[in-house]
């Protein structure tokens, strides 16, 4: 009974932490049961949502492990974003006029295309007003701690004043269509109202920065990550040799061998380069060639702990995943999966950032800075008798979140090819934060499993939402207004319990004896 009593514990305990979740899985397994849309259609709204948002939602993490609670400021890295995207496409036929016949536009709009060089100039624009507004908002929070969230979204909406202002009262107003016509002669002018003042709602990308990281060839990734590991080769053994360290020859070779191998191919054989010539991978050979790569990892550790450890049976972790991977590729092998797969394609250089963003997160938090963002997180007062600045240490969380939002909103706006002048940003904030919890995510504790799961979770619902109240009700309309009642009310729910716990916990640890626990909200990445 006891044991029973326990377990009924931990299961009741479970589905308390994790009744967002759950409440997500149950409506869209509903759903996708109502829906009259295609599984191939489904899969590949689900997986373009995922290219497009799922770097504003990673950028809610680190500030949630250094115990920022959930970042809603995150509206200022947006702001950055399409003020760096309106310069660029304001200048883009000045400065391409003034540079296009020189030879390093004329070798990037060769190696990745026009839009390319638009996306990084909008890059180059974006990020310095990301770290400065990261800066200022890392101000703020220092300054009233304990209360970020209500801080960040005090931030967004102050910022939005601001960003309205100068693009509504000062591009057109204060700073005249005449005055940009003579200092810029060849810049385009017809971003402005026709009164004038003001920029206008809604501005097209296409042609200049819209697919300008999702229509980058699978070749020329190779092309510039060998040019890259090239480099950063030659750099590291010169350095070494200098300073008369071991060259770590075979270390370097694990990463250049392959790279250069695959980039010989590419070359040498007509059809590896006519397979790379592709900027979408099909949804089924990624599939696949990860199940393959996580067994050959697997078989390793097993081989390799084994041989090490000289322990009697078989490690069970490796053992899992080989059998996952196992599980995986058989599924593969089904008409329906396999013919769905077959027409989901992805774009390469999109969901490759993704991923590097997420070992980088991981690395991240392994260095001697994000382990004291976890003990700030954790205890504020242990992290400053520790020795660790602690202010500093979470204007770095912000900045770093600020900026990776602001990246997140370049990848979203190129993706989307229009940008919606005043309406993009506000709610990027309440959007991102509802996938975040649907995830499992809290205000204490979010890990990247949480952040991944949550934007599949959200936006399938959200994205099922309209057709199935018009399969229910006969109007699409009732499931906008229920989209907008889940997105704020599982904002709504996670506070709430958030601010239940934190009352349990004070009034156990009241009963105790014991003073409360800091609630500065540390979080353990997963």
């Amino acid at each position: 009974m006891r044991q029973n009593g326990i377990d009924m514990y931990r299961v009741s305990n479970f589905f308390i932490k994790n009744c967002v979740t759950v409440l997500f899985v149950i409506l869209c397994i509903i759903a996708l049961y109502i829906t009259t849309f295609s599984p191939t259609f489904i899969l590949e709204e689900i997986f373009m949502r995922m290219g497009r948002s799922t770097l504003l939602v990673l950028s809610l993490l680190i500030p949630v492990i250094a115990g920022l609670g959930l970042n809603f400021g995150i509206v200022v890295g947006a702001i950055a974003a399409q003020a760096g995207i309106f310069i660029a496409v304001f200048f883009f036929q000045y400065i391409e006029t003034l540079f296009g016949e020189g030879r390093l536009l004329g070798f990037m709009a060769d190696f990745a295309g026009i839009g390319f060089i638009g996306f990084l100039i909008a890059f180059a624009v974006a990020t310095p007003l990301a770290i400065l507004f990261g800066f200022l908002v890392g101000k703020l929070f220092n300054k009233m701690k304990g209360t970020e969230m209500i801080g960040g979204l005090v931030a967004g909406f102050f910022s939005d004043g601001l960003y309205q202002f100068f693009f509504l009262f000062v591009m057109g107003g204060l700073f005249t269509v005449d005055m940009m016509a003579r200092l810029f002669p060849d810049a385009a002018l017809n971003l402005i109202l026709p009164t004038g003042v003001g920029v206008m709602v809604n501005i097209n990308l296409q042609g200049n920065i819209a697919g300008a990281v999702d229509n980058v060839s699978m070749l020329r990734i190779v092309d510039a990550a060998f040019y890259v590991v090239s480099a950063v080769s030659a750099v590291m053994l010169i350095y070494r040799f200098v300073t008369k360290k071991a060259l770590g020859l075979l270390k370097i070779a694990k990463v250049f061998v392959p790279v250069a191998i695959l980039w010989g191919a590419s070359h040498i054989f007509p059809a590896v380069e006519e397979f790379l010539l592709a900027d979408r991978l099909r949804l089924i050979y990624a599939v696949e060639w990860t199940a393959f790569l996580v067994a050959a990892i697997s078989l390793w550790r097993i081989i390799q702990e084994k041989a090490l450890q000289k322990k009697e049976g078989v490690p069970l972790r490796p053992i899992l995943y080989l059998a996952a991977a196992a599980l995986v590729y058989g599924i593969t092998w089904h008409p329906a999966v396999y013919t769905a797969f077959m027409h989901v394609r992805l774009p390469v250089l999109t969901f490759l950032l993704i991923i590097g963003t997420c070992f980088f997160i991981r690395w991240f938090l392994n260095t001697r800075l994000g382990q004291n963002m976890r003990t700030v997180g954790q205890d504020r007062a242990v992290a400053t008798s520790a020795g660790i600045n602690v202010n500093r240490v979470r204007i770095i969380a912000i900045i770093m979140s600020t900026t990776l939002a602001c990246w997140g909103q370049l990848i979203f706006l190129q993706n989307m090819g229009t940008m919606a002048m005043y309406g993009a940003h506000p709610a990027v904030g309440l959007y991102t934060v509802a996938a975040l919890l649907v995830g499992g995510a809290s205000v204490q504790s979010a890990g990247i499993k949480n952040a991944l799961l949550g934007v599949v979770l959200f936006h399938t619902l959200i994205f099922l939402a309209p057709n199935v109240g018009a399969q229910l009700m006969g109007d699409s309309q009732h499931g906008e207004f229920f989209r907008l009642f889940i997105t704020y009310g599982v904002v709504a729910i996670s506070l709430a319990l958030y601010a239940w716990s934190r009352i349990k916990t004070a009034s156990s640890a009241a009963q105790i004896g014991d003073p409360a626990p800091d609630t500065g909200g540390g979080a353990q990445e997963s």
